[in-house]
């Protein structure tokens, strides 16, 4: 998953033509492509100019304007098209586990892969202004899919019956503290990721991952 592909080389040069009639759309997702780049780099929804943006697509500033109306508005486009391609990307991931505790551990390093690639888009997601100032009720939507991956183990026998909603939220803070501080604190002597979400796995949910790192916990 990579929604932070360059755009084509005619918008970097600022070279765009106008768009046939019919395909507003198509620039709209240029724009929110160019500030997903652009709040990666910076990690800082604050820091980001709606002209800055219009000059990476290439485009006059007032085109900008005729899709978003402020850059709050540009911000939280771009990170709900995000956040969609990475809950697509942890269903797919889950899917191709062997059984439900593969499935969840495999949603979870989906979600540290992701943090170590686009830790900018990481921290505008979870710590900006605009998190702080907005709901951002789209979020929900990997909370729930993680918590029926909870479920699914409990159902299955894998883990102990307990309330999914809890142990998902306990699973959750642990896990969004681990890559958060890895974001914030990448000089501390962090063991590897597979190895604390295993742990993370075993105390919080109550399952044993068949993977070397905990049978080496065992």
């Amino acid at each position: 998953m990579d929604v932070t592909s360059p755009t084509q080389d005619g918008a970097r040069r600022g070279g765009r033509g106008r768009n046939p009639r019919g395909q507003g759309e198509r620039l709209r997702e240029d724009i929110v492509a160019a500030a997903l780049r652009m709040l990666d780099e910076l990690a800082d929804d604050q820091a980001l100019s709606l002209r800055a943006v219009a000059r990476e697509v290439g485009i006059a500033a007032t085109s900008v304007y005729i899709h978003f109306a402020d850059r709050d508005a540009l911000v939280l486009a771009a990170l709900e098209r995000f956040h969609h391609d990475l809950v697509r990307a942890v269903d797919q991931a889950e899917a191709g586990a062997d059984d439900p505790v593969a499935g969840l551990r495999a949603r979870v390093l989906l979600l540290g892969t992701w943090v170590q690639r686009h830790p900018g888009l990481y921290k505008v997601l979870h710590e900006s202004t605009l998190n702080q100032r907005t709901a951002m009720s789209f979020k929900q939507e990997l909370a729930e899919r993680t918590t029926a991956a909870v479920r699914r183990c409990m159902d299955a026998g894998l883990a102990p019956a307990d309330d999914a909603a809890v142990v998902s939220l306990d699973l959750r803070a642990a896990v969004h503290g681990a890559v958060s501080m890895r974001v914030n604190q990448p000089d501390l002597p962090w063991p590897p990721l597979e190895e604390q979400v295993d742990r993370f796995l075993t105390k919080l949910v109550g399952v044993r991952p068949a993977t070397p790192s905990a049978a080496r916990g065992s």
